[in-house]
């Protein structure tokens, strides 16, 4: 086997393989073999088909199962004698059989960017609050006993927050009609901020049976891709009001909410202990966050540009995904595959940028992944879906399951590591206070 290895950038080699003539002209042979035996053509009996005729029909299916079996059995040898370690699948291009009976190939190989460590242990990070507050467990009360409120129908009001209000709808954009945002009989909980803020504030002062256009414009960062950056003219009828009986906050309304508590004391600790867990994970991931967004910082250098594209297109994927459970895709959501494509390059780049780092700290701090650690994370997804482990561990058989598994695995582990030893300051005093609307904020989260 000759390889031959030419740089054509810092992190992109490409190697020409070429085998020697008797290895391939064997597998030829075998190829040919088998299908002279196998084969049955008009005026022949099986088995006994010329070779220059089973050559002449057949030449093109053979090389090209051939060649595809002599690049799987000497790529990865020729990467182990010239030492290279690639990152991702190579680009195989220019398979071909030479005239003088050996077979040639080129590997495009993107490798792993070299760079030195800077300061990852001993970060300093702003400490993160995960303080639950009497205000947020009171709100959490109040949402509560707004969901567990009976409706009343009110004739002759304008609409209030609070309100349940049953609307018919349609959305225009420049004058066109968008078929994605149209709904009838469509119930909006008035002030609750689950469809667009300006949208929920032109509700307040209509009353039942009126009609109105509203003109909204949507932010390009909006949540909803279809609305994202237009302004919309939304008709809108108002064919219900309804307005909520709140219950008294007493033991009683603790009992309707479940069974298990005895008095209102009970469900609020209940409460308490289930924002405490969801603040602790925010927390959690605010200070991973705060720790990559250093580490981005203190590594700037490059990296293949394969592993970008195939980042971005991973992006896109998930992209299509939720449109998906919408009943929609990119088109229908208006969005430009090219346009989404680049403005999903930068978060790209940094999210492999930040696996290499990562990967980097783990060879220094010999962080692996162990046997305890996969039944931990098996165990974990068991009682997150109600399922037996040996069930879990069905889902990950194989090997294209388990490796991006355990590759979740361990950047949990370099993370666990890095948030242990970061160095944590207290935060800037203008930064501990919190007002009411932020209690608000997290409460909803």
């Amino acid at each position: 086997m000759d390889v031959v290895v030419e740089d054509v950038s810092a992190l992109t080699k490409k190697i020409t393989i070429t085998l020697p003539k008797d290895g391939v002209q064997k597998k030829l042979e075998k190829a040919y073999g088998k299908l002279q035996r196998e084969t049955k053509m008009k005026g022949f009996r099986r088995g006994k088909v010329p070779r220059t005729v089973i050559v002449k029909h057949y030449q093109g299916q053979v090389q090209a199962e051939v060649g595809e079996k002599l690049v799987q059995d000497s790529y990865f040898d020729a990467i182990e004698k010239e030492k290279i370690d690639p990152v991702v699948h190579p680009e195989i291009t220019d398979p071909v059989f030479n005239e003088d009976g050996t077979f040639t190939f080129v590997a495009s190989i993107d490798i792993r960017p070299d760079f030195e460590l800077g300061e990852y242990k001993g970060i300093e990070v702003e400490k993160v609050s995960n303080v639950v507050s009497d205000a947020a467990v009171e709100i959490e009360l109040e949402e509560l006993r707004r969901d567990m409120a009976p409706l009343k129908s009110v004739e002759d009001r304008a609409i209030e927050n609070g309100d349940v209000i049953v609307v018919d709808f349609e959305g225009f954009n420049n004058g066109k009609a968008m078929k994605e945002v149209k709904n009838e009989n469509y119930s909006v909980d008035v002030g609750a901020g689950k469809l667009s803020p300006e949208f929920e504030e032109k509700l307040l002062g209509m009353k039942k049976g009126e009609e109105a256009s509203h003109e909204v414009e949507f932010p390009a960062e909006y949540v909803n891709p279809v609305l994202a950056g237009k302004k919309v003219e939304f008709r809108v009828k108002v064919k219900d009001v309804k307005e909520r009986v709140l219950p008294e906050l007493d033991d009683n309304f603790a009992k309707d909410v479940d069974e298990k508590f005895t008095s209102l004391a009970e469900l609020q600790s209940d409460i308490r202990a289930k924002l405490q867990a969801e603040k602790d994970k925010r927390a959690e991931g605010d200070t991973t966050d705060r720790v990559m967004l250093k580490l981005l910082e203190g590594h700037v250098f490059e990296v293949p540009e394969r592993l970008v594209r195939f980042e971005v297109e991973e992006m896109i994927k998930n992209t299509e995904k939720t449109l998906e459970q919408q009943g929609m895709n990119l088109e229908s959501a208006g969005i430009n595959r090219e346009e989404l494509a680049a403005q999903s390059k930068e978060t790209a780049e940094k999210r492999v940028r930040g696996d290499f780092i990562l990967k980097k700290i783990a060879e220094t701090e010999d962080i692996k992944v162990k046997d305890e650690d996969l039944n931990r994370a098996f165990q974990r997804i068991g009682d997150q879906y109600n399922m037996a482990v040996a069930q879990v561990k069905e889902f990950f058989q194989s090997r294209d399951d388990l490796l991006p598994f355990m590759n979740e695995i361990l950047n949990e582990k370099i993370l666990t590591f890095l948030r242990e030893n970061a160095n944590f300051v207290d935060a800037a005093p203008a930064a501990k206070e919190v007002a009411v609307e932020e209690v608000k904020t997290e409460s909803a989260d």
